[in-house]
């Protein structure tokens, strides 16, 4: 029996912007077309002394063209981001929130690191002007928390209200999370995703000395390269996704558009570093296999697995042998792409980016590419959808999320059947 048989958890509202575009439309439209968002560096001055100095950031956007300005004052870009693709998802969603019973309606909205630029911009001024000059809103906007809970105000969400940090999975947390909440009957309705802009001095360095980061300046929309052999490390982005989850009753109550379902997750800990992978890929296998598990799907009915893929050398390595432990003979039957070669890895927002990805996926019968993937690293012999999208009917896919502290999420996600 599936964790979710009681009340089955779907989704009804997506919402994002990233370095691809300002809404889902764009930013899907742009992974299909295999268009990389990665750029130089704008946010901040650099010279020959960094070594990396490309990012994924989210240009020509104007935060006011949906936030009121004294919202945008308060507010650290994260959370601004987070906010706006929460708007669109609730628009999507279609949901009259300013009716009903907000008691049964909550946030779920996480970051990797939060508020870092408002954390940098104040640090400065307290070393050059000393604590008095600091402004009261600091704390509220660096806070991880600042965009679940300013969501939480504009649209009235009085129920659950939770911001989980987990670094990279931080965005499948949140919608595993939603899930849990849903399934324990305390929420019908829940936006749930991540949010983060971490293209910030101290983050770029930081990666930077962990020799994490893509040092390819010249050439930044090939710098993101999951799966090649070719690879040197990810590509620091921003932005935000936002999903609308749902209990089934509730949603074909009020008539909601029903896009996908989510069968099931599974949460694990590697134990091991504090910042690399299981070599073995020991934690993203126990993660895959709890997913099928709480779905109670055999996993031969995974059509696609939207890869957590950053373009690692020791990530990438550590998933595909992880897949290929798990699936056996039907991993060569499955596809499996990563996005990050678009859009390059958003830290928290990437689990959130990426589930949409693969509600799109199921409801158009595509999947996107991995770009930049021309000669797959030795082993490395599965389908990644290489440089061109595939179509296919997809009943079940995964989303994998994976982050620094060893924190592993699957997401089972699968076509609505009403």
């Amino acid at each position: 029996m599936s964790l979710f048989s009681q009340r089955r958890v779907v989704i009804t509202g997506l919402g994002a912007i990233s370095n691809l575009g300002h809404d889902v439309a764009s930013t899907w439209s742009g992974l299909l077309e295999g268009r990389s968002g990665i750029g130089p560096i704008t946010a901040f001055e650099q010279d020959e002394r960094w070594s990396s100095r490309i990012a994924g950031e989210v240009r020509d956007w104007d935060a006011a063209d949906k936030l009121e300005r004294a919202e945008i004052k308060k507010t650290d870009r994260f959370a601004q981001l987070g906010i706006w693709a929460s708007i669109e998802a609730m628009e999507h969603s279609g949901l009259a929130w300013q009716e009903g019973d907000a008691s049964r309606r909550g946030v779920v909205i996480g970051s990797g690191v939060g508020g870092i630029q408002t954390i940098e911009h104040f640090s400065s001024i307290l070393a050059e002007r000393g604590p008095k000059r600091l402004s009261p809103f600091t704390v509220p906007k660096l806070m991880v928390n600042a965009a679940a809970g300013n969501v939480s105000i504009r649209f009235n969400l009085r129920g659950v209200n939770s911001a989980p940090a987990t670094a990279c999975a931080t965005g499948g947390h949140a919608l595993a999370e939603a899930c849990m909440f849903i399934a324990l009957d305390q929420a019908d309705f829940i936006l749930a995703g991540g949010a983060e802009s971490a293209v910030s001095p101290v983050c770029v360095s930081s990666f930077s000395a962990m020799k994490a980061l893509s040092t390819r300046n010249d050439e930044p929309m090939f710098a993101s390269r999951p799966f090649d052999r070719d690879r040197d490390g990810f590509v620091l982005s921003e932005g935000a996704a936002v999903l609308a989850v749902e209990e089934l009753e509730h949603a074909k109550a009020r008539g909601a558009n029903i896009l996908a379902e989510i069968i099931g997750f599974g949460i694990t800990g590697d134990a091991g570093h504090i910042a690399a992978p299981d070599a073995a890929g020991s934690g993203a296998k126990a993660a895959m296999t709890a997913a099928l598990r709480t779905a109670n799907i055999p996993l031969e009915s995974i059509d696609y697995i939207n890869a957590h893929g950053t373009s690692t050398p020791l990530g990438d390595a550590a998933e595909v042998y992880a897949v290929k432990s798990l699936f056996g003979d039907h991993a060569y039957k499955l596809a499996m792409s990563s996005t990050k070669s678009c859009t390059g890895h958003t830290l928290g927002a990437a689990g959130g980016i990426e589930s949409i990805a693969v509600v799109k996926a199921i409801c158009e019968g595509v999947m996107p590419p991995t770009i930049n993937l021309d000669n797959p690293d030795e082993g490395f012999d599965l389908n990644f959808v290489a440089n061109t999208p595939q179509e296919r009917k997809i009943r079940v896919a995964l989303n994998n999320s994976f982050g620094f502290g060893g924190h592993n999420v699957s997401l089972a996600i699968a076509a609505f059947d009403g």
